[in-house]
């Protein structure tokens, strides 16, 4: 048996005026009808009343929520809006990559997104390859100014070289580390050797800047580094993120700059020639490609198919015979990707009738809301002709209290319906949405990097076979099929394949 989905219930609001005004109650029973419509079971409510979403991570309730995420004690989060949730960016995402950690679900019912569902799921996977493209954006503008700033000679951020420091701006040499780096190439010309190098030092009590032992890789890179000999070389790397080894930009890239040198030039060129002529001995070059279909491209033998760089082409490693050119399995991928988002009938037919039903839940709900409005003002009208002796005391309550009545039973009914349209977007519908980022995403395909592409491709695609003259896909998140984890569709008799 099926273990129910374990909920939780989020309710934000910023103010006490709208405490009062706007309801938390109220957005607690639309939350719980919609579980209770889904069979799910509610354990939690997190309420965060009178607190601003500029951030909530450090609230106490968003840690107690966190926590319960993590040790399984809740596996979803049911919230009225993502402002509600919170209403700066960097944390939506935080929350979002740790809910996605977790495997926990994010159910947001004014946006219809529920990523307990495929089309929830999908929508997700969507948003995240559009994040990874506009991320991409924002780092090559700032990769832009980067040169400029080094032309002139500003600081590009880091820690000055051991032997420096800097001072307004400027590089300058701090005596007691320049000392042991002028020692430092003076051994190396000895002895040409870096573990030598390192040892000696440490035996002399030396340490590096962090007050740790030198090492021959420590002694290597200040060996190699040119502001010992008055050279300083700006914008030569960048970081392709936080925990990755930085990338070597072109030498055509770098920024030549001056600055106090430690050693001669002669003896920096001398100890580097010998470190060039040690580095062509042990030289291996390897470059790593990450192909966009590797570990999902199978051969209808069974075998995996591998990018064979030589030959442009995924090669069965089993039987060798089946292979495709790596451009045309891409071409094909992404025609079968419009289908896969963009053109599909029976995924509009189900729209148009889902939007009916919503249509008429909300004329429906549109009425209870009249209604509750026409009641109130007639209670108001009661209440006036009291207060003025229009209405005898004994006889107030005939009037007042079936009124009275008839509100409550209509607050009661409001959040039911508001829940029956939020299931049939969220569960049936959804499509809007998906099919406009779907748009943006084919529009922009041939926009993003390889690692953007390859992203998409490993979350929304299962595997990939290709037998005989036919390549079946296997997409994930159907949107036409929301009852369907998963979809596959097929090519036949495509002349790039095989080739």
């Amino acid at each position: 048996m099926e273990q129910k989905k374990r909920i939780g219930i989020w309710i934000r609001v910023s103010t006490e005026f709208q405490v009062k005004d706007e309801s938390p109650e109220h957005h607690e029973q639309r939350a719980r009808y919609y579980a209770e419509a889904k069979g799910w079971e509610i354990v939690e409510v997190y309420r965060l009343d009178a607190i601003s979403g500029k951030t909530v991570m450090e609230q106490p309730e968003t840690k107690r929520m966190l926590r319960d995420i993590h040790n399984g004690h809740i596996n979803a989060l049911v919230f009225s809006k993502l402002a509600r949730l919170a209403r700066n960016t960097k944390e939506l995402l935080e929350f979002s990559e740790m809910f996605r950690k977790a495997g926990a679900d994010m159910i947001s019912l004014a946006e219809n997104i529920d990523t307990s569902s495929p089309s929830g799921r999908l929508f997700f996977t969507i948003i995240a390859a559009m994040a990874e493209w506009e991320r991409a954006e924002i780092a090559e503008r700032v990769a832009a100014s980067v040169p400029i700033r080094a032309k002139m000679g500003k600081p590009l951020g880091g820690v000055a070289p051991y032997g420096y420091e800097w001072k307004n701006k400027e590089l300058v040499i701090k005596p007691s580390e320049a000392a042991v780096r002028k020692l430092m190439f003076q051994l190396f010309a000895e002895c040409k050797k870096k573990k030598v190098v390192a040892r000696k030092l440490n035996e002399m009590g030396y340490r590096t800047r962090n007050n740790v032992l030198f090492s021959d890789s420590t002694v290597d890179w200040l060996l190699r580094d040119s502001t010992a000999k008055g050279i300083r070389v700006a914008n030569y790397s960048k970081s392709p993120g936080r925990g990755k080894t930085s990338i070597i930009k072109p030498e055509s890239e770098w920024v030549y700059l001056t600055c106090p040198a430690i050693v001669s030039e002669e003896l920096w060129e001398a100890c580097n020639a010998f470190l060039r002529e040690q580095g062509e001995k042990l030289k291996r070059q390897t470059k790593t490609v990450t192909q966009l279909f590797s570990g999902l491209l199978y051969c209808g033998c069974g075998g995996k198919m591998y990018h064979h760089p030589d030959g442009g082409k995924y090669k069965c490693v089993k039987c060798r015979k089946t292979k495709i050119d790596t451009s045309d399995m891409e071409d094909i991928y992404f025609s079968q990707l419009k289908i896969y988002l963009l053109t599909d009938s029976h995924f509009d037919n189900f729209l148009s009738k889902t939007k009916h039903e919503i249509s008429e839940k909300e004329t429906i709900l549109a009425g209870f809301q009249n209604e509750k409005k026409r009641i109130q003002a007639e209670m108001d009208m009661k209440m006036e002709l009291y207060m003025a002796g229009q209405i005898p005391k004994d006889r107030f309550g005939s009037y007042y209290t079936p009124l009275d009545l008839q509100l409550r039973q209509i607050e009661n009914s409001i959040p039911k319906i508001e829940s029956e349209i939020d299931l049939l977007k969220i569960e049936h519908l959804n499509g809007d949405s998906v099919k406009q980022e779907a748009q943006t995403m084919y529009e922009r395909w041939s926009t993003l990097d390889k690692a953007a592409k390859r992203s998409f491709v490993e979350r929304n695609t299962s595997k990939i076979t290709l037998a005989g003259d036919e390549v079946v896909i296997g997409f994930r998140y159907h949107p036409s099929y929301f009852q369907n984890a998963e979809n596959e569709q097929s090519i036949h008799n495509d002349p790039r394949l095989f080739s």
